[in-house]
């Protein structure tokens, strides 16, 4: 095991874990969500939820509902599904990886975080919110602490005796 204090280094990456974990478990119940449609017509059941709360079809909120739902529905979902699964799986392993503190893991969790930090930085920059924010502060300090655990690991195996 690398770094000063062994305790707070597992507590952390666990931490990193939980989170990463719940990521996974949102991207599959999302995922789950998406199967279900998979058969139907999206714009047909925006129409009846319209309906069924007596929306008028024409007013701002429905019409963007409607919208997304034929947006949606030209989407292919076997594409989305896919991509959902190498989410999920990707967070799972992840999670798996930080929390068993295996070296693989902390490079997964810092690559694949890290991907994500110009994207969240561009969101941030053109819709700026609190929430915003903190997904990319988490996410950068989340960055910061794998790739010094990785620094000091490798620091640690070149000092090592052979």
């Amino acid at each position: 095991m690398h770094g000063s204090h062994p305790v707070a280094r597992r507590r952390a990456l666990r931490t990193i874990a939980v989170f990463e974990a719940l990521k996974g478990a949102t991207a599959l119940a999302a995922s789950l969500g998406l199967l279900s449609l998979l058969h139907h017509d999206l714009h047909q059941l925006a129409v009846a939820l319209i309906g069924h709360f007596g929306l008028n079809p024409g007013d701002h909120y429905p019409a963007i509902i409607l919208r997304d739902a034929t947006l949606l529905q030209d989407t292919n979902l076997r594409s989305l599904l896919m991509l959902a699964t190498g989410y999920v799986l990707v967070r799972f392993s992840e999670a798996y990886g930080l929390w068993h503190q295996r070296r693989w893991g902390e490079w997964l969790g810092a690559l694949s975080s890290g991907l994500y930090v110009p994207f969240e930085l561009r969101h941030l920059l053109y819709h700026p919110s609190a929430a915003s924010a903190a997904v990319v502060v988490i996410n950068v300090l989340v960055v910061a602490f794998l790739v010094w655990q990785l620094v000091q690991a490798r620091r640690a195996d070149s000092v090592a005796p052979r």
